[in-house]
């Protein structure tokens, strides 16, 4: 391995296997390595950039042979980007692999049987799938190896793009990107150009200096587009310049907002958001109901794998109309609303204030009186009084973040004991620890993957948990 603290260059190793973040894996000496850009079947010389006591990381170097299932990347940004990064992979493979993380994880971790997972429900769209993306303005932009190697005096160090992986003050300037459909693209190479050409300062992360913070583009499935533009200082002119010539060269922008960022951070759920032109918001339809997609809104980026998510969701409820349904971690009540119509009623908790405010609106568009909804931390709500105001749940919905759900939810709900829950998950892994936790009185009889983000190892599931004993 070499002298210690020198990390070694390791030859003809063979990938063998996807991890389950991602990354491909060969093997040394006993020790598993991770490599990114890879696939299984490669053989390639790999640069070890980390050493662990059990793994190693590195990247290819050479590739002796290509494996036999890999497939061309088609966008110029790819290795570099930190999206799309199962480019190299194809489709099918893609699913495979998401297909078997998850079985593998509920059966290692959820000590589940195998036999009850369904085959993985794929993407409609493989591109142009995304409904949402947002872009930031950087004066020191990350430059690739080709632009360095170029010695070129001048070079433009200003960009729009997506942050470099692990790199918070570094920015990819993107020139195409195949995740959202059009206009994105032409908006935002339009705003760029019109940036530069105008002498705009680009923001400066590290020193907190500029006017151009980010760019947000999102779409509905009807073609209508909102832009958000977010500038670090308010600057009046310039911005009402900018924000006129975007109005005038882009009539499909029907929502047009803007928002004076002073903050170290990014986010705007804090921020005041400025109407400049059109409407305040897009509407989503999905079968009878309409959501508002206000700037603030969160909504499932792919929008038609949401309602594959959403329909198998109401599936493995199997409502007959009389239920009482509680939906936990309800966002703006999308999930909720979509099953409001097949039962009696249905109560939707959620820790974050403004998304219930969305979940309320959203109900009062649809004319839906079943549905109620509570802002507040749910270890907290989901009590005993709670329960006795609003109907022991038949049946319980949990949609929790990444981390799953807190030792305490978990424990209140096999208190309460509905007959059923449907537990949404984007990380198998954690809902793999709270399947296991509920173990004690529930069963998983169904379990539905679904792929909402082709070309990345991300994968929601969908699980069925029945009660199988009912002692108190």
């Amino acid at each position: 391995m070499g002298r210690s603290g020198i990390k070694p260059l390791l030859e003809n190793l063979l990938i063998s296997d996807i991890a389950a973040e991602g990354k491909a894996i060969a093997r040394y000496q006993g020790m598993v390595i991770f490599v990114t850009q890879c696939v299984p079947g490669d053989i390639v010389d790999v640069q070890i950039i980390r050493k662990r006591k059990r793994y190693m990381e590195g990247y290819p170097v050479k590739f002796h042979s290509y494996s036999e299932v890999r497939s061309k990347p088609f966008c110029k940004h790819f290795g570099v980007c930190g999206g799309c990064k199962w480019q190299h992979l194809p489709y099918v493979e893609q699913l495979k692999f998401k297909e078997r993380q998850v079985s593998e994880t509920l059966v290692r971790i959820g000590k589940v049987p195998a036999g009850v997972i369904l085959p993985i429900l794929p993407s409609e769209k493989q591109v142009a799938y995304r409904n949402k993306l947002e872009f930031t303005f950087s004066d020191n932009r990350w430059l690739t190896h080709d632009e360095i190697n170029s010695l070129e005096p001048d070079i433009e160090r200003r960009g729009l793009g997506f942050h470099i992986p692990g790199k918070f003050d570094k920015v990819l300037n993107i020139e195409e990107c195949y995740l959202q459909p059009e206009p994105s693209n032409k908006i935002r190479e339009f705003v760029r150009e019109y940036a530069l050409r105008n002498n705009l300062q680009f923001f400066n992360l590290i020193h907190q200096t500029g006017l151009l913070r980010n760019l947000i583009i999102r779409n509905n499935l009807d073609g209508e587009v909102m832009v958000i533009v977010s500038f670090y200082r308010n600057d009046t002119d310039s911005i009402h310049r900018m924000l006129n010539d975007i109005a005038v060269n882009f009539p499909d922008i029907v929502s047009l907002l803007y928002v004076i960022n002073p903050k170290a951070n990014d986010t705007l759920n804090d921020m005041d958001v400025k109407l400049f032109r059109g409407k305040d918001h897009l509407v989503e339809k999905m079968e009878e109901l309409e959501f508002r997609i206000s700037p603030k809104s969160f909504f499932q980026t792919n929008t038609t794998q949401a309602y594959k998510l959403y329909s198998t969701v109401r599936e493995f409820a199997g409502l007959s109309g009389t239920e009482t349904v509680y939906d936990l971690y309800t966002g703006t009540g999308t999930i909720a609303l979509f099953m409001a119509h097949a039962c009696d009623k249905i109560i939707g908790l959620e820790y974050v204030n403004e998304a219930i405010e969305d979940a309320i609106k959203n109900a009062e568009i649809n004319n839906i009186h079943n549905a109620s909804f509570f802002a507040g931390d749910i270890r907290e709500l989901l009590n005993e009084n709670f329960i006795k105001e609003n109907g022991h749940p038949d049946i319980i919905i949990t949609d929790p973040p990444r981390t799953g759900m807190h030792a305490d939810v978990v424990k209140a709900i096999i208190e309460t004991a509905p007959e059923k829950i449907v537990y949404v998950s984007c990380n198998p892994a954690t809902q793999a620890r709270d399947i296991e936790l509920l173990s004690s009185r529930y069963s998983l009889t169904r379990s539905q993957p679904v792929d909402m983000f082709p070309f990345t190892h991300h994968v929601e599931n969908v699980a069925l948990l029945e009660l199988v004993d009912n002692s108190v």
